[in-house]
């Protein structure tokens, strides 16, 4: 069974940081994708930041430049450092990881489709 776990999230000031981390187990970490997408109340889930196995990265166009996605496959932990936090990064983001060798582009639908979730975890950036 397939568990992913997140934390780092909080409240910070606009322009602050913040590092995100979600914690996997029961599957063998270095052959999935992984990513991170972010949801607010009535609004559609937003892909944020997604990696393959290789390490390629891929991003949203709002958040290129800010975030900044990584993984330690030794501790089967996923990353996302957040800097120049803006109110509208504010939302609950969620860790998500599907098994695949898909190179990062066809990641993104992967993981919306057939992706493991975590519970989430709630950032909040006040102006």
């Amino acid at each position: 069974q397939v568990q992913l776990v997140e934390s780092g999230g909080g409240s910070v000031q606009a322009g602050g940081s913040l590092r995100l981390s979600c914690v996997a187990s029961g599957y063998t970490y270095s052959t999935y994708c992984m990513g991170w997408f972010r949801q607010t109340p009535g609004k559609e889930r937003e892909g944020v930041a997604a990696i393959d196995s290789d390490g390629s990265t891929s991003y949203a166009d709002s958040v290129k430049g800010r975030f900044t996605i990584s993984k330690d496959n030794a501790k089967n932990t996923l990353f996302l450092q957040m800097n120049s936090l803006k109110p509208e990064d504010t939302a609950t983001y969620y860790c998500a990881a599907v098994a695949s060798r898909s190179t990062v582009e066809g990641c993104w639908r992967l993981l919306e489709d057939n992706g493991y979730w975590g519970q989430g975890t709630q950032v909040t950036v006040s102006s």
